[in-house]
């Protein structure tokens, strides 16, 4: 219907937002922030998983 309207970012583009992000949050809180977001994905997955399932009529997956 409509094209995806995000940009592709390339490698320069991903070093600047890294950058950004360890001035803003410092190098101590950065594994604190990247296990946040595991944890966030991995919930996601899961719940996905579980309404997929949910909606098919299939027992969800541990």
């Amino acid at each position: 219907m409509y094209p995806l309207l995000l940009p592709s970012f390339g490698w320069q583009e991903l070093l600047l937002v890294l950058l950004i992000v360890l001035v803003v949050f410092g190098a101590g809180r950065l594994p604190e922030i990247g296990s946040a977001i595991g944890r966030t994905i991995r919930e996601f997955r899961t719940a996905t998983r579980e309404a997929t399932a949910e909606v098919s009529g299939d027992e969800p997956r541990s």
